[in-house]
């Protein structure tokens, strides 16, 4: 079975009129001003599963700032998963630094989705302060005993649109101060996970971790899959495309160019989200 944890879709308005969502939101307009920048709903992603073989996606939307349109990318969300749930799973995401978004999170739990995020503060570090807000999210999630995803990103290398200002001890700090959360951090947690060599601490530290794959074609090479294999440990990947950005088949040429295993790919590929997930 191949699960992917980590798609994005979006209600038919956002798509047909993105200009419209782009005052207040200045994460998202960077990322989707452009006309190569895909924005996709329900009807082309299930369609692509099947033309890549996915059997299930984690699908959730942007991490809004605004309320209004949080929770309307949220709703088409849950309607997506209450129309596929042997295909989808949802999760719903907003600016984890909004006041309502704690109530949010409570709202698209009771109707059924499965986690929290994808959710980013594009503008900045995850700063003590940011880390403090995040309390109530964060043991709303620990209570219900959910994944939180995260948009991480490395703090070296080229600029692209949506690449956060983020320093790997900020984010190791929001590690530590929520070891109850189960916590997926995207794209290779900017590679943090190399650290998973020290001796002391840090390893323990990525006990209630995981790290996805999403965007690795254009940030890594293919022999990523094998070192952090090496070093964290196999089912500690979780295969997240990213779509609509890459499709599927591409990480998996890529897993199978580093030589991995057919052993190791299931277990990247889906084995270990469904026992992350229990889906």
């Amino acid at each position: 079975m191949i699960i992917d944890i980590h798609t994005h879709i979006f209600p038919s308005d956002m798509i047909n009129n993105r200009h419209l969502f782009f005052d207040h939101e200045p994460g998202f307009e960077p990322i989707y001003r452009g006309p190569s920048s895909r924005l996709t709903g329900i009807k082309e992603l299930l369609e692509d599963m099947t033309d890549e073989g996915v059997d299930k996606s984690v699908v959730f939307g942007f991490p809004w700032d605004l309320a209004d349109h949080y929770k309307r990318n949220n709703d088409y969300v849950i309607e997506s998963v209450l129309h596929n749930p042997e295909r989808l799973v949802g999760f719903c995401t907003f600016s984890p630094l909004s006041p309502e978004a704690p109530k949010e999170v409570e709202r698209c739990l009771d109707a059924g989705l499965s986690g929290v995020g994808e959710i980013a503060v594009y503008d900045a570090d995850f700063s003590t302060d940011i880390i403090d807000r995040m309390q109530d999210i964060m043991a709303l999630c620990s209570e219900r005993d959910v994944p939180v995803l995260l948009h991480t990103n490395e703090p070296v290398g080229h600029l692209y649109p949506g690449k956060q200002p983020m320093s790997l001890s900020g984010l190791y700090g929001l590690i530590k101060r929520y070891p109850s959360n189960r916590i997926i951090l995207a794209h290779w947690g900017g590679g943090i996970l190399f650290y998973g060599l020290m001796k002391k601490e840090v390893r323990e530290a990525f006990s209630n971790v995981w790290f996805d794959t999403a965007a690795s074609p254009y940030l890594y090479h293919p022999d990523i899959y094998k070192i952090s294999g090496e070093i964290i440990g196999f089912e500690k990947i979780l295969f997240g495309s990213d779509y609509p950005l890459i499709k599927p088949g591409r990480y998996i040429k890529e897993m199978k160019s580093a030589g991995l295993s057919e052993a190791i790919i299931e277990k990247i590929t889906g084995e270990n989200t469904w026992k992350l997930l229990g889906h």
